[in-house]
């Protein structure tokens, strides 16, 4: 029982992460300027609605498995400038990667094989945003 309240406790993190994500991706690319804003609303548009779908599956997995999602995202810092936003938007997939890894650890004990499964396709989506964005931040 304890693995399961864990892996609620940390899922519901993930969800509020993801939440949060959506939303500064949504602010980030109605304030950004110039020619780099556009490639940035063009890069990250997208890249709001996989947050909300990987929100989406946290949120029914919780109830799935018996507890409450959170209607609560994380709060972000927003830096002014595209270089910067980009900078941190790496660092969030960068965390958010590592925490689905505990995640999968924490499925996985509490016997959760499926739910494991599952979050490694997340680590892949956030691994990929990672490395896209390392390319972006290259030529600016």
């Amino acid at each position: 029982m304890a693995d399961k309240k864990a892996l609620l406790a940390g899922l519901n993190e993930d969800l509020a992460n993801e939440l949060g994500a959506s939303i500064l991706y949504l602010y980030q690319t109605s304030v950004a300027t110039g020619w780099d804003g556009e490639e940035l609303r063009e890069f990250l548009t997208p890249e709001i609605n996989g947050e909300m779908a990987h929100a989406v599956f946290l949120a029914e997995k919780i109830a799935a498995l018996g507890g409450k999602p959170t209607t609560q995202p994380v709060q972000h810092k927003c830096p002014k400038d595209v270089k910067g936003m980009l900078k941190y938007d790496l660092k969030l997939e960068r965390e958010a990667v590592e925490n689905y890894r505990q995640r999968c650890m924490q499925a996985e004990e509490a016997g959760e094989i499926g739910l494991k499964i599952q979050l490694e396709g997340l680590i892949v989506d956030e691994t990929t945003h990672a490395e896209r964005i390392e390319r972006f931040l290259r030529g600016l």
